[in-house]
C-alpha cells in the first residue's frame, strides 16, 4: 500500500481513539462466539462536602471484572475502606454475571492488600519501573 504514514500522536482526539477501539470490538465481536461488550464500574468514596476520598474503577467483560485503579486518601488508608470497595466490587462482579477479577499493582503500593483479600499473583514484570515490579493478580469469585 503507498500513500500511508505512521504518526505518533501524543494527544490524540477522542474520536481517534473511539475509531481503533470500536474497530477492535468489531473484530473481537466476528471472531468471538461471545460479544465483546463491557460495561465500566465506578465506585466512589465522597466526605459531607460531597468530595470524592477514595474510588475504584474498572470494567465487567466476557465473564471478568478488571480492577483498573484504586485509591483512598492517605488520610483514611488502614481503615478497611480499600477492603469495602474492594468487596463492594466483587458483588457487583457477581450480579454482572462474572466469576473471575483480575488487577495489577506495584511492589511500593499493595501486594499484601490483595494477598489478604484472597487475590494470587499470576504474573510479574521485573524492574517495572526500574528498581520494582508489577504483579498481575486474579481471583474467582
Amino acid at each position: 500500500m503507498t500513500g500511508l504514514t505512521i504518526i505518533v500522536e501524543d494527544h490524540p482526539s477522542p474520536e481517534a481513539i473511539r475509531t481503533v477501539i470500536n474497530n477492535l470490538i468489531e473484530y473481537n465481536n466476528l471472531s468471538q462466539a461471545e460479544k465483546d461488550i463491557y460495561q465500566p464500574l465506578t465506585i466512589l468514596l465522597r466526605n459531607d462536602n460531597d468530595e470524592i476520598v477514595a474510588g475504584l474503577l474498572g470494567k465487567t467483560q466476557w465473564g471478568w471484572l478488571f480492577i483498573s485503579h484504586l485509591w483512598v486518601a492517605e488520610s483514611l488508608r488502614n481503615q478497611g475502606y480499600g477492603s469495602k470497595m474492594m468487596l463492594k466490587a466483587e458483588e457487583v462482579a457477581k450480579q454482572r454475571n462474572c466469576s473471575h477479577i483480575y488487577l495489577d499493582t506495584f511492589s511500593f503500593q499493595a501486594q499484601g492488600f490483595y494477598e489478604r483479600l484472597g487475590y494470587e499473583i499470576f504474573g510479574v514484570l521485573p524492574d517495572f519501573p526500574p528498581g520494582h515490579q508489577r504483579y498481575f493478580f486474579k481471583k474467582d469469585i
